[in-house]
């Protein structure tokens, strides 16, 4: 039975033990499913995420003439082991009456990383997704092939678009990347076969810069003769269970706080916080959300381009909660307590959002909307959010078909009554079992009640999964 179009989770009033398993990172597969398919030997993928946004790629490179065999992970439902033969650089499919169908979905890793595959390729490309991804920028990327000499026909500089390919060619481009690393992460992947120079300019922001240097770091690191790489999980996916950990424990310790002492002084112990944890967190700085524990509690300002990636979404939503949202600090009377009082609230300021504007959906907006809708002070201005802890309420979600939207909800549906996931089978972009992990029993999952909106019925774990 698939997940039902509207959910409802029913929020969780106890404190929570659990170490959760996330499937492993769509940056890091996608790019691996690259170099695995220009490398000389036979390359196994160990944890790679398998999602929409993995299978697309995987689909796209067997278009492209790429043996990839797939077979199930033991260990995670979404994760699989990937065996890539490659094509030592030289792409297998030669051109045809008609041009090779690419087809990209609304994986920005998938349409910047085959744009720049499909040049070292010898006939046409045609690369195509959702009208989603037909909105999202190119430019920049065409720009680049461009000067190197390839052919990319587009009417407007986005997708849909036709890459001529015609083989490696030696040349030098420059590329900006204030719109998207993933231009700058395109060319590096493709660049050593294809022989290409590449200078990139645009952006200070340490997630841009990040995902380029995770891209460098892994072409220095990877099998190129073929080997094992084994992928870590994604720690975007995994904040939402940190966060989740947070929120739980803040809710707790407010309650019982009040009703121990009667006073406005809440305390909570720093063990408590820590609960719910991430199995096998990732221990490289690959994933600038690698970061996101050290930004439990929520600081006072928190940038998208200095300090976290996706996961600054997690942040938000925890920020509007009057509990999780508050400001807590630790004791310096009492070791290992976090303590806060009832007149130290104040907004968290959230800046440089303006890469969240680009993305699945118009991310800025849609948070500002959604937590209003819940009851949130959300003070938008420029690319950043002012957002007051405030008493949420009952609400119905409007994901926006964006992943990330449906998951940082979810979790504030683990406190709040009444909230209500509008199309939450679209995790399924990067995380198809992330409700399994909130409805199984501790330990391994949250042990969360999830409801068919619609009919009240209790979803089974079973049918939790998005497909």
């Amino acid at each position: 039975m698939p997940l039902p179009e509207l959910i409802e989770i029913v929020p969780v009033r106890r404190l929570v033990r659990a170490e959760v398993t996330v499937p492993g990172s769509k940056s890091i597969t996608n790019r691996a499913l690259v170099l695995a398919a220009l490398g000389s030997g036979m390359t196994v993928l160990r944890n790679a995420l398998w999602s929409e946004d993995t299978q697309v790629m995987v689909e796209a490179l067997r278009a492209l003439g790429i043996d990839v065999d797939v077979a199930a992970d033991s260990h995670e439902k979404c994760n699989r082991t990937i065996t890539v033969r490659g094509c030592d650089g030289r792409l297998p499919m030669g051109p045809g009456a008609e041009p090779v169908d690419l087809y990209v979905g609304n994986a920005g890793t998938a349409a910047r990383f085959l744009t720049a595959l499909a040049c070292l390729g010898r006939g046409r490309y045609r690369l195509h997704g959702t009208d989603r991804m037909h909105q999202r920028p190119q430019s920049g990327l065409f720009k680049a092939l461009r000067s190197i000499g390839y052919r990319i026909e587009s009417s407007n500089d986005r997708l849909p678009a036709i890459v001529h390919g015609s083989g490696p060619r030696p040349g030098r481009c420059r590329v900006e990347v204030a719109e998207s690393s993933q231009f700058a992460s395109a060319l590096l992947l493709a660049g050593t076969a294809g022989q290409w120079t590449v200078e990139i300019a645009g952006s200070e922001s340490a997630e841009e810069q990040g995902y380029i240097e995770m891209t460098r770091r892994m072409i220095e690191c990877f099998p190129k003769a073929g080997g094992e790489f084994v992928v870590e999980p994604d720690a975007s996916s995994g904040s939402y269970f940190v966060g989740a950990g947070w929120l739980l424990a803040t809710s707790d310790a407010v309650q019982t706080s009040g009703l121990h002492t009667g006073t406005v002084r809440f305390t909570l112990r720093e063990e408590n916080a820590k609960l719910v944890a991430v199995k096998d967190w990732p221990k490289t700085d690959w994933q600038l959300d690698a970061r996101f524990p050290k930004y439990v509690p929520i600081p006072r300002e928190v940038s998208r381009a200095r300090d976290l990636g996706d996961a600054i979404m997690t942040a938000i939503v925890l920020a509007a909660d009057s509990d999780s949202g508050r400001t807590w600090a630790l004791d310096r009377d009492c070791p290992g307590v976090y303590v806060s009082g009832e007149g130290c609230d104040r907004p968290a300021l959230f800046t440089q959002l303006g890469r969240l504007r680009l993305q699945e959906c118009e991310r800025v907006a849609g948070l500002r909307t959604e937590l209003q809708k819940c009851g949130a002070k959300v003070v938008e201005s420029g690319d950043a959010f002012e957002v007051w802890p405030s008493k949420l309420h009952a609400a119905e979600i409007e994901t926006y078909n964006d992943h990330r939207m449906a998951m940082c909800f979810s979790i504030l549906g683990l406190k709040v009554p009444g909230l209500k996931i509008k199309n939450p089978a679209c995790v399924k972009k990067t995380f198809p079992d992330f409700y399994v992990k909130l409805a199984q029993p501790e330990p391994a999952g949250l042990g969360a009640t999830i409801l068919d909106a619609r009919s009240k019925r209790v979803v089974g774990v079973d049918d939790l999964i998005a497909e």
